[in-house]
């Protein structure tokens, strides 16, 4: 727990990227955003053109906003906390810092992407795949996240252990396999693997040749293709399925602070972003991650959430202290 406190308190140092959107005379709300800013930013507009109420953005990444809320305890200024990964707003969560949201907030979110508590909601996804380079056919790629570890991939595969996307794939394999399978398989990928920082950076080395093949949510390959094809025209993508840790799904969490001062129209934005409306905005944005209401649909080709086989994973048991441990022992942080 002291090393976890080091962590957050480290991360604070971190400059957050303030964004203001907030006006002087009506409503606002403070969200402290951990998902991508331009998504959310894209999302914003319409929410403040149906209530009138004003979102001031303050982004900055998981473990940076995690620790801020953290420190900053009931004097915080955030009326909402919004983040990439669900082992950040769980953090959260168990730091005693969010209040119960109602139910006309989370009634379109399946039960599996929130926790039974109703302090927070999932309300976007992504999925883990791997990118291959298309010199590989499809028929030789593992049939298990965890054979990466296997000796036959030594010098073939790449990752970006750095960031709190794989930190959450990370997570699900300690929740799934447990903590001395866990620590085996980090050592495994360390001994085989090539370390770049950031997904897109190992979707190039793929498609460039350098690693065969690249642990990355299902995004950042779709949205390459949908953009320009640069760096993702000599590679494929590869879900796992069998509800193997590699077919894990992230959610993003949205949360109100219990000690918010606007509490009702905290919980309008987070009912805003799990509505209908909320979600068909998600799936018509640039970012092609999974909105979670069933009833919305991102469309072709990207691959349809209904199609995913994930393991059954709680979002409120993901233990990201112990995966900072875990990554920090292997050499990874």
């Amino acid at each position: 727990m002291k090393r976890f406190s080091l962590l957050l308190s480290l991360s604070l140092a971190a400059t957050l990227s303030l964004v203001g959107c907030g006006g002087d005379d009506g409503p606002s709300i403070v969200v402290y955003n951990a998902q991508h800013e331009q998504l959310i930013e894209e999302l914003t507009p319409a929410f403040t053109e149906e209530t009138g109420i004003e979102v001031d953005l303050r982004n900055g990444s998981d473990l940076e906003l995690a620790a801020q809320l953290i420190a900053e305890g009931g004097a915080s200024p955030a009326d909402v906390s919004l983040t990439e990964n669900s082992p950040a707003i769980s953090a959260v969560e168990q730091a005693g810092l969010l209040r119960k949201l109602p139910d006309e907030a989370i009634s379109n979110i399946p039960a599996q992407y929130r926790p039974e508590s109703g302090l927070w909601t999932g309300f976007v996804a992504r999925s883990t795949a791997l990118v291959y380079n298309t010199d590989l056919r499809e028929s030789e790629l593992p049939d298990s996240l965890l054979n990466l570890a296997d000796p036959e991939w030594a010098g073939r595969i790449s990752f970006s252990p750095t960031g709190a996307d794989f930190q959450a794939i990370v997570a699900a394999v300690l929740e799934l396999e447990g903590e001395d399978a866990t620590r085996e398989w980090l050592a495994g990928i360390k001994a085989n693997g090539t370390v770049y920082d950031g997904n897109n950076v190992v979707l190039e080395s793929v498609n460039a040749g350098k690693s065969q093949i690249g642990v990355v949510y299902h995004y950042y390959w779709y949205r390459d293709q949908a953009e320009s094809g640069d760096i993702s025209d000599n590679s494929a993508l590869y879900f796992f399925g069998n509800q193997d840790p590699g077919a894990f799904v992230s959610v993003s969490g949205a949360g109100v602070l219990a000690s918010s001062e606007h509490t009702s129209d905290a919980e309008k934005f987070v009912k805003f972003l799990t509505s209908n409306a909320g979600q068909q905005g998600l799936a018509d944005s640039y970012a092609l991650e999974y909105p979670l209401d069933p009833a919305v649909e991102l469309a072709p080709p990207v691959k349809q959430f209904s199609e995913l086989d994930p393991p059954e994973v709680s979002v409120s048991d993901l233990d990201s202290q112990k995966v900072i441990e875990l990554l920090t022992e292997a050499g990874f942080l």
